[in-house]
């Protein structure tokens, strides 16, 4: 990657080539051209991706193909790594399910010149099911409820931002764009696979990092039953990684000196309801009928 682009996205790539060509078509639809996209392949079987990326005429197009199936956890981490080592001024790891809408490249650099302190940025999102169509589940409704009111943008930070990401977790994950800088210091944490993203973010909030909720909507993410997310909630696994993050999560509060945040974390209401909720997906799995 000569000449490093202002935004630098990186797709941790696993599944239908179609999705990735749509998600791919989105980024060459942007109606501010300095990007660059690496695809990093996890050894995916079907070819096809390596084959219409390997060697794409947009040389703002690379493609990685790892040489083994290396996981989620470790092939986000060489995402990570590859975004560090690569340059550019924001750092994004876009599904390779999702789309971009044609300003969302045009909308991050605009924030970061009006935010110049900011280090995550949470751009508007609509939110599409399995077929791209518009969707708007209970998921949906509940990020909505928990996320920050009122005229946007909006800068949280400090305990604020940590009490209100304890309560719930409002950030579409993809959508996010960080700072390369900070995204340099923290690793995913190959312990907790189903919270990596929420876990990452929070290393960055204790670091200091400040947050930017954006009102344009640029992006869009596709919510179907395949994710990995909702398929570890119903097997149950998402909860153990949740338990044990949130009370690693008390402690860390607790010695950075947020008590109000700590309190939000040892209750983690939502957590628990959403918990309840997939009771009985999850009893009738167990049963041999989910």
């Amino acid at each position: 990657m000569s000449g490093a682009a202002s935004v630098h996205v990186v797709v941790a790539y696993w599944g239908d080539p179609d999705l990735l060509d749509r998600a791919v078509d989105s980024v060459l639809a942007q109606t501010d051209g300095d990007w660059h996209l690496t695809i990093v392949d996890d050894h995916y079987p079907d070819p096809r991706a390596q084959e219409t990326y390997q060697s794409h005429p947009d040389p703002r197009i690379s493609y990685l193909r790892n040489g083994e199936n290396l996981g989620l956890t470790r092939n986000f981490e060489r995402c990570r790594s590859v975004a560090v080592a690569e340059g550019g001024d924001l750092v994004t790891f876009m599904g390779c399910d999702d789309q971009w809408l044609p300003d969302y490249v045009a909308e991050l650099r605009r924030a970061r010149r009006d935010h110049p302190d900011a280090t995550i940025f949470q751009p508007g999102v609509r939110v599409i099911d399995g077929d791209g169509r518009p969707s708007n589940g209970l998921g949906e409704r509940v990020k909505a409820w928990l996320s920050p009111s009122g005229p946007k943008p909006v800068t949280l930070s400090g305990e604020e931002l940590a009490a209100s990401l304890m309560r719930g977790n409002w950030l579409y994950w993809p959508s996010l764009a960080f700072e390369r800088s900070v995204v340099g210091k923290h690793a995913f944490r190959s312990d907790l696979p189903i919270v990596l993203d929420l876990a990452f973010v929070m290393d960055m909030v204790l670091d200091g990092a400040e947050l930017v909720v954006l009102d344009a909507v640029t992006f869009c993410y596709r919510r179907h039953d395949h994710s990995a997310s909702y398929m570890s909630s119903v097997r149950g696994s998402r909860f153990d990684d949740e338990k044990l993050f949130y009370c690693e999560m008390v402690t860390r509060l607790e010695e950075r000196g947020w008590p109000r945040a700590a309190g939000v974390a040892r209750r983690r209401i939502v957590s628990r309801l959403h918990e309840l909720s997939l009771v009985p997906a999850v009893v009738l799995r167990r049963l041999g009928r989910g």
